[in-house]
């Protein structure tokens, strides 16, 4: 069972892990021993997250979401299986954690007459200064 905050845990049978040979250094150690941990959670058919919420998931998790509606997870960073199973863990109850906060709606503002006002005012000064480095002709 894996607990992301109060309200919400993710049941096992939601869960699967799958242990493969992790790449990179580890000398003799890397070729016999399985620690890197590939942790697969079925999002879509997930009873405990709401419809916006997974909408939220899909777009946060990217390539990590696979046709049929899971998310995929790996993790070898460390030698140790247990660790590197703790680690998918929490990844995965983080990414979860950002899908449930709803982003803000943006409220479009007008700008102020003062800002409008300033704004006009930088910009003549601006091309003023632009129509003084003009050639200077001669009146005589």
């Amino acid at each position: 069972m894996l607990r992301i905050n109060d309200a919400i845990t993710i049941a096992d049978w939601e869960l699967s892990e799958s242990f493969t040979r992790s790449q990179g250094p580890g000398g003799q150690n890397v070729n016999k021993v399985s620690t890197a941990v590939e942790l697969r959670f079925e999002a879509e058919r997930s009873p405990h997250l709401l419809p916006a919420v997974k909408t939220r998931l899909k777009r946060l998790a990217g390539r990590r979401w696979t046709i049929d509606g899971a998310i995929v997870i790996r993790a070898e960073e460390t030698r140790s299986q247990a660790r590197n199973r703790e680690a998918a863990r929490e990844r995965l109850a983080e990414l979860i954690r950002a899908a449930l906060v709803a982003p803000k709606r943006r409220v479009p503002t007008k700008p102020t007459a003062g800002s409008k006002r300033r704004r006009l005012a930088q910009k003549a000064e601006r091309g003023e200064v632009k129509v003084l480095r003009g050639k200077v002709e001669d009146d005589e």
